[in-house]
């Protein structure tokens, strides 16, 4: 017969097991999830160099908190690898707090300022070449005809952007409706315009219309176009002359920009080839891509174009619709996932 002392003990033990059984048995309660990582965004204020650092920090998963890079006078008329003190040659409202977790600037007077701003616990990354001491920087992000590399460099085939599958399907949806009555196949057209480098001006712009009403009248396509910011009065004027009458859809720069949703919703895209940027949204989608090709000369913009056209991505355009089976080109995911694990995010 077992003491009181021996009962004692064993009801304790049964107890201590009951309570670690508890224990085990409880719903788990996992750590609150660690919040994504705040990215400053600081470029000046042109579209191609804000959507490629978005595109960047989206894909990257970080928070973006966009700042605009304004110069102020004198030091607007001066390049930025000119400003004795970056920080004091812009409106400060781009260095108003929090100032994030990391740094994320594309352009040259990002990369002047970055240059400025970093330190160990803020990481710094630019995209494109900077054109300055690439070791001021913790990583540049820049496509292959940017022409850098080195041990902090990320090299893409294409110019970084913000065109996902996800989006796509969603800008699908939503412009379905507008461009239902077009029909098929259906090209998509983005126009850019003069840069100093290509022009778009009035003999440019009325080969292309005719380009294009060509492809229209032979191939009897859908059409619907898109200017940019770049392309001036004159050239839309020239481009909704020739191609409004024949039924083609026209965006008057009014209301919201269906330029995802044409990218969705083509079974071809015409593109301008002055902007690496649209070229490689374009490139993007799973759809075949035609050059208009501009009057004009860049060595690294033509180098871009010509690769596109080399590695079966693309084609030039000859007033005609060309269709082969495409698939999609996009490095943006890879340039978001190899930062990540070399910043330690």
């Amino acid at each position: 017969m077992a003491s009181v002392d021996e009962t004692g003990r064993r009801t304790q033990n049964r107890a201590m097991q009951a309570a670690r059984n508890d224990v085990l048995d409880a719903p788990r309660i996992d750590a609150a999830p660690k919040p994504a990582p705040v990215a400053r965004i600081l470029c000046t204020d042109l579209a191609g160099l804000r959507a490629q650092a978005l595109g960047l920090a989206e894909a990257a998963g970080f928070t973006p908190d966009c700042r605009v890079i304004t110069p102020k006078t004198p030091w607007s008329f001066l390049s930025p690898m000119l400003w004795p003190d970056p920080r004091r040659a812009i409106d400060p409202a781009a260095l108003a707090p929090p100032e994030g977790d990391l740094l994320i600037g594309a352009g040259g007077a990002a990369a002047r300022l970055l240059g400025t701003l970093r330190r160990r616990d803020l990481p710094a990354v630019i995209v494109q070449h900077p054109r300055m001491d690439p070791t001021r920087f913790d990583a540049i992000v820049a496509a292959k005809h940017d022409g850098i590399t080195g041990p902090n460099v990320i090299v893409t085939r294409t110019a970084l952007h913000r065109v996902t599958a996800a989006r796509l399907a969603e800008e699908r949806t939503l412009w379905q409706p507008v461009f239902a009555q077009l029909p098929r196949p259906l090209v998509a057209v983005l126009v850019g315009g003069s840069n100093g480098r290509y022009r778009l001006d009035a003999a440019a712009a009325r080969a292309f219309a005719d380009g294009l009403a060509t492809m229209m009248d032979r191939d009897r396509v859908g059409l619907m176009l898109t200017p940019s910011r770049r392309t001036d009065a004159g050239a839309r004027a020239t481009l909704a002359e020739a191609l409004a009458p024949r039924g083609a859809w026209i965006w008057d720069m009014t209301g919201e920009n269906p330029y995802f949703g044409m990218l969705a919703l083509a079974d071809a895209i015409v593109v301008t080839a002055d902007s690496v940027s649209m070229v490689s949204e374009a490139a993007a989608t799973a759809v075949p891509v035609l050059l208009a090709r501009l009057p004009g000369r860049s060595v690294r913009i033509g180098a871009f174009m010509d690769d596109m056209v080399a590695c079966g991505r693309a084609r030039n355009f000859a007033g005609r619709l060309d269709l082969w089976p495409a698939e999609s080109l996009n490095d943006t995911p890879m340039a978001a996932a190899e930062l990540r694990r070399r910043l330690g995010f």
